[in-house]
């Protein structure tokens, strides 16, 4: 390969590389293992005869997507041993990112990215190639392999069980879901539980994802009192605030998402999903695979 063929192979590659990260993501819930897919795609990339690719962009879709899958499937055999729940890996989004554009800022949301897992891999991955970043049906059946009609009929069924368990709601101002999730971090440093019960949907869950690596409860959570008691518990020892537990609040999955160290050691992160002006879902992760990219922020394009 020429040096001159070799710089357009990298500029076409960069240039997409949000998009094909986006789309890689979307698919596993995992930027980790998104990073390894665009990694291994780009090599593939550069043998390509650039004089056939016709469409760079459906091109390099195809490609990533069909790493990503066979990274999906490997992944799903592995799963059966996982310890406790199983939520996908937060990603980091510069403050921004995302929040103008509704349908991308849903899409990489924890709420449905945990809806995503509950599809097998062939739908989830039409499901993203249609509803978020558009392409066709044709398009989409020269990627998976299937034919039009297959994913006509794949699309709609993806469609129907996203809706089923993925409830409509207006967009959350992320300025507004991050100064309620401050507020109640602030209020259950205090131990006030009346006050906390107040920012919290009746049935409010507490996820958390450990793998078994990290203390956490192996069961979701659900009730308000039952998730207030528990944070207040992680919080404070008796009447006093734990000294050394310090939070940071980011932007994760373009939801408010509070950092927890102890010292300088990292604990977990988790996300707030705030619904009407009320918390309705914390995401928790404490398992240490998963919290490596916590510290790197990502750009995600449709």
């Amino acid at each position: 390969m020429s040096a001159t063929s070799a710089d357009e192979h990298a500029e076409r590659f960069t240039h997409l590389r949000p998009l094909l990260f986006t789309i890689a993501y979307e698919i596993l819930g995992s930027a980790t293992e998104s990073d390894d897919v665009l990694q291994d795609s780009y090599l593939r990339w550069a043998d390509v005869d650039l004089a056939t690719v016709r469409d760079t962009r459906a091109y390099l879709a195809q490609l990533v997507t069909r790493q990503a899958l066979n990274a999906l499937r490997a992944r799903a055999r592995r799963r059966e041993d996982y310890v406790g729940p199983w939520l996908p890996e937060p990603l980091l989004l510069e403050p921004a990112d995302a929040s103008s554009d509704v349908i991308l800022a849903e899409s990489v949301s924890m709420a449905m990215l945990v809806v995503l897992e509950t599809l097998s891999p062939d739908e989830r991955a039409v499901f993203v190639l249609h509803e978020v970043f558009g392409f066709s049906h044709d398009e989409i059946a020269s990627i998976v392999g299937k034919s039009a009609t297959a994913v006509r009929q794949m699309a709609y069924r993806a469609r129907e069980h996203v809706q089923s368990r993925r409830r409509r709601m207006e967009p959350v101002d992320f300025t507004t879901s991050v100064r309620i999730a401050e507020q109640f971090m602030t209020t259950a440093a205090t131990g006030d539980m009346d006050q906390l019960l107040t920012m919290l949907a009746p049935d409010a869950t507490w996820t958390a994802d450990s793998g078994g690596k990290a203390p956490a409860v192996r069961r979701p959570v659900v009730g308000a009192k039952k998730v207030a008691a528990l944070i207040v518990s992680f919080l404070r020892k008796g009447p006093e605030l734990l000294p050394a537990l310090r939070f940071e609040t980011v932007n994760c999955n373009n939801a408010p998402a509070v950092v927890i160290y102890d010292g300088d050691e990292l604990l977990g992160v988790f996300l707030v999903e705030v619904v009407d002006a009320k918390i309705t879902n914390f995401y928790a992760m404490a398992n240490p695979d998963k919290l490596a990219g916590i510290a790197r922020p990502r750009t995600i394009r449709r």
